[in-house]
């Protein structure tokens, strides 16, 4: 399987794709999948703008709206994780992961999923330790605080994944393991960025839960991204022989080094998105304990039976032959002729997410008072866009292996 990995998106998804096709043009291949390491910036419209943390000068719609309208369609099935520069509002809405476009899937804040016979984990968002053992406590509209809070990695999210037993082929995070620079070429790097020793030299540069997780789970490859720059590592784990090949990349732009094409032996296609039974059913396991307000996760009262879960996963996911729900257009997508959109509510109920969760028999939280913890109650109802309706859208340098 041919697998192309890009470091930072920034919402230049035409680039990226064209970057990708003409690769295959000139080396007589196809590339299965496109891994992005976030920073993907999923702005539907104008007003998704709004829950992107960046300068105002640099708010600009992009190419990702194409995309969700069905303007465009992604020539190359499509995985990506969240950063610290997204449209939050819409990364909330699929909190459990799902397709953000066609052919676009979102991890979500934590996941695992199937590719093939690969098995790809995620975790979205940045590290700060002031944040980390809060609760997903941030809900649109965003203020100047919670604009940037709502992208911290919490424990909660990390707690699930050091729950995986089952070996992972490909993890993603946004910024690197902390640590990670003692198994590459840390010399180049600091010549390349000079202000990195300090952060490198006291081993603050990248994420603590990041590099518990690659010590627990062992990965074959871990991606990232976030740091704007090319770096190679090696860990050998333990006296086990396994090691994990990482690589970071850079964002997309031209004579950047954002994008490498890996070979990863596989079983032959066709290759398709598909849940994972383990990841799930720990979803359900520790749905009962989601935090969602500021107050920490209580684990010790999360139920702990795993294996009966994945049972009844199993049973459920083989109903639908463990394929993701179908993608729905909760709000207008960007119309360059048409610049105001009729009132939509602040937390869309996307359908994708409904459906999982009664899927799974868990409640729908995601818009529970941050305050309280309680539900809100916002109704998931249609929003006209003129004639329709949808439902709560030159050559870059190319690095290759």
């Amino acid at each position: 399987m041919k697998i192309a990995i890009e470091g930072c998106m920034h919402g230049d998804l035409d680039n990226v794709y064209k970057t990708i096709q003409h690769h295959e043009q000139i080396h007589n291949t196809k590339v299965d999948l496109l891994l992005c390491c976030g920073d993907f910036q999923a702005v539907r419209n104008e007003k998704d703008m709004d829950s992107l943390s960046v300068p105002i000068k640099y708010r600009e719609m992009k190419s990702f709206w194409k995309y969700y309208s069905g303007q465009e369609v992604a020539p190359v099935p499509t995985i990506f994780i969240g950063g610290n520069h997204e449209a939050s509002n819409y990364l909330w809405e699929l909190y459990y992961g799902g397709w953000a476009a066609t052919n676009i899937y979102f991890l979500g804040y934590a996941g695992v999923v199937k590719f093939g016979n690969l098995r790809i984990g995620g975790l979205s968002g940045i590290y700060k330790g002031r944040d980390y053992r809060s609760g997903h406590y941030e809900r649109p509209p965003y203020n100047q605080s919670t604009i940037k809070s709502v992208y911290h990695v919490r424990e909660y999210d990390v707690h699930k994944l050091m729950q995986l037993e089952e070996p992972l082929d490909i993890f993603l995070s946004h910024d690197w393991p902390v640590g990670i620079t003692d198994y590459g070429d840390a010399r180049t790097l600091i010549q390349q960025k000079p202000f990195f020793q300090e952060e490198i030299e006291a081993k603050t540069l990248g994420s603590k839960p990041a590099a518990q997780l690659l010590e627990k789970l062992k990965p074959r490859y871990w991606f990232s991204a976030h740091l704007h720059c090319k770096f190679a590592a090696a860990v050998q784990h333990g006296n086990d022989g396994s090691v994990t090949k990482f690589l970071a990349l850079d964002k997309c732009g031209p004579g950047k080094k954002f994008l490498q094409i890996i070979d990863i032996e596989s079983e032959p296609g066709p290759f398709e998105v598909l849940y994972d039974e383990e990841w799930l059913a720990i979803t359900r396991e520790f749905n009962s304990v989601f935090p969602l307000t500021q107050r920490p996760a209580s684990f010790s009262s999360a139920a702990m039976d795993i294996q009966e879960s994945r049972e009844w996963v199993r049973k459920k996911l083989e109903e639908r032959q463990f394929k993701p729900f179908e993608m729905v257009k909760t709000v207008p997508a960007y119309n360059p002729s048409q610049r105001i959109f009729d009132p939509i509510p602040e937390i869309p109920q996307n359908p994708q997410t409904v459906s999982l969760l009664e899927l799974l028999g868990l409640p729908y939280l995601l818009d529970s008072s941050p305050v309280t913890g309680e539900r809100t109650a916002i109704p998931a109802s249609p929003v006209g866009t003129g004639n329709d309706c949808v439902l709560h859208i030159h050559l870059l340098f190319l690095s290759t292996l």
